[in-house]
């Protein structure tokens, strides 16, 4: 059976678990913690990712990120490979690292965020990397320490989780402690780990009497939330297929889109193409990516491999594409009835 689509778009909430293959280490000692650590910070500064909470266990690692200018997926893309290469590099070794894809959740923000947080950050005493509650504080590679203010991480977003036990940062903070170890004797929460029709409305009781009552439960297991955010998501990423399915049907490939994005520009197909860093052939440039990548669909490397530039001028010129769109109100599906 094909595997399922990632469900993304700005502003979701994802918990994402990564673990190594055969259950192997990612993690060998802290200078692998490290690296790991300062790549992912850097990476979340860069695309305006905003990182709720995370942890790190030998063979693997838990975070739960909100989408910012930059899909999930190129987020996650720039992670692995950086510290798969990395980590092969400094331990001389071969092969893949990590296990098949990761697993991403979009997860209904208002009704799991505070247990998705919590139920992460325990992640270190539940594997036994600590001890209890006072050593998890001290747990470099856990975002509880940030909450709690015994580390500082201008990447880890703190407010919005802290505003939620008060106004007054140490009483939020002693409440929020209180949180997290009334979590400990919850142990490992299935619930948490993914969504599914029974995760989504609580069990087989609540199920039967639903059908009972005829009531149709949306569900996905990509998706932890009630059956009204499940099907908005569902409903919204198939409104993005059809739009993809439209600007496809209309003819517009990539070579397309170059025209049209040249044309805006008034220069030529060639030179948008060419390097370069007019302002019109860097702006025309910026489009092209923004319309291959968001509306026709091809990924980054794909865009790159055209553009002969690498990935990540990719990831920045469609940032710049999305908000020159925006600005501008430029449409690849309407311009080429234009």
């Amino acid at each position: 059976m094909p595997r399922k689509a990632r469900v993304d778009a700005p502003g979701a909430l994802h918990h994402i678990i990564c673990r190594g293959i055969e259950r192997g280490k990612i993690f060998r000692d802290d200078q692998d913690r490290n690296s790991f650590v300062d790549r992912f910070g850097k990476i979340i500064e860069e695309t305006s990712t905003t990182c709720y909470a995370w942890s790190l266990i030998p063979n693997h690692f838990h975070l739960l990120l909100k989408t910012g200018k930059t899909p999930i997926s190129i987020v996650m893309r720039r992670l692995l490979t950086g510290h798969a290469s990395y980590f092969n590099r400094r331990h001389r070794r071969h092969g893949h690292l990590f296990q098949n894809r990761y697993n991403s959740i979009l997860c209904q923000e208002e009704n799991y965020l505070l247990e998705l947080v919590r139920y992460i950050h325990l992640n270190p005493i539940r594997a036994r990397v600590v001890s209890d509650i006072n050593s998890l504080e001290k747990y470099p590679y856990c975002g509880h320490g940030r909450l709690m203010g015994c580390f500082d991480s201008k990447w880890q977003t703190t407010g919005p989780v802290l505003l939620c036990f008060g106004k007054q940062l140490a009483s939020a903070r002693k409440k929020y402690a209180f949180f997290v170890e009334q979590g400990i004797s919850q142990g490992k929460r299935t619930d948490l780990m993914g969504g599914g029709l029974l995760r989504s409305i609580g069990g087989w009781k609540e199920l039967k009497a639903l059908r009972d009552m005829k009531i149709r439960v949306h569900s996905d297991e990509r998706i932890l939330g009630d059956s009204d955010f499940v099907a908005s998501v569902l409903r919204e990423a198939e409104e993005a297929l059809e739009k993809r399915e439209q600007i496809r049907s209309q003819g517009i490939d990539f070579n397309k889109a170059a025209e049209i994005a040249a044309e805006l520009f008034e220069i030529s197909a060639n030179d948008i193409l060419a390097s370069g860093k007019q302002p019109r052939r860097v702006h025309a440039r910026s489009l092209l990516c923004y319309w291959a990548v968001r509306e026709l669909g091809l990924k980054n490397t794909e865009v790159a491999e055209k553009l002969g530039i690498g990935q990540p001028a990719v990831s920045r010129a469609v940032v710049r594409g999305e908000k020159l769109a925006q600005d501008k109100g430029y449409s690849l599906k309407d311009a080429r009835n234009a």
